[in-house]
């Protein structure tokens, strides 16, 4: 899991950091930052009652949201990729390279998120244990449909056309978002899942 969480930071700093400090990052964030945060929700401590009740399945906040903050604040040290802002501070988008290799990537992510969060449910032991790793891995699916669906329909909306590339943001905001309760019913994955993928289409014009 804090495996995912540096994995965050190597895609928001790609091309733009030298190796070193980037590990040196990655030793504070899985040495210091991780296990702290960590331990206020999953080592029991509730943070001296302050996150009592405060519940996180498999990682939304302590995985994806820890390792988001983190790249947010490698970013705003580095800086903008060179050419991303013109001489008057517009937006200057850079497009993938590979759209066909950048959607192979998210389905294989999308794969990969059934072991992540299904694998949270830490056991296979009986009937019931067997029934709640196949609804979790279910809504799990519905939420990342519903993120990509809902981008489609946006960037339609919005830009005139569908964006693959907001599309594919919008599955993984998808998974992002119901990693938390991937375990909550179908209908709450389905309506996370909307949510993401609707703020993820504002997010990244907003965030530029």
């Amino acid at each position: 899991f804090v495996a995912t969480a540096a994995s965050v930071i190597s895609g928001s700093v790609a091309e733009r950091m030298k190796l070193w400090p980037f590990l040196i990052f990655v030793v504070v964030l899985s040495g210091i930052i991780y296990p702290i945060q960590g331990h206020w929700t999953w080592g029991g401590s509730e943070l001296g009652g302050l996150l009592a009740g405060f519940s996180d399945f498999a990682g939304s906040t302590i995985v994806h949201s820890v390792g988001g903050w983190a790249a947010l604040a490698g970013v705003l040290i580095i800086g903008a990729r060179k050419g991303k802002y013109t001489a008057d501070g517009k937006v200057k988008p850079i497009p993938g390279s590979n759209l066909a290799l950048a959607t192979l990537g998210t389905f294989i992510l999308w794969m990969g998120w059934f072991g992540f969060n299904g694998g949270s449910q830490l056991a296979l032991g009986s009937k019931d244990d067997i029934t709640a790793i196949a609804m979790v891995v279910a809504n799990t699916n519905m939420a990342a449909a519903a993120g990509a669906v809902m981008a489609a329909i946006l960037t339609q909306i919005l830009y005139k056309k569908v964006d693959l590339t907001m599309v594919l943001n919008g599955a993984l905001a998808g998974l992002v978002s119901v990693t938390a309760a991937p375990d909550a019913g179908m209908i709450y994955a389905f309506g996370v899942g909307i949510v993401g993928g609707l703020l993820v289409v504002f997010a990244v014009p907003m965030f530029d």
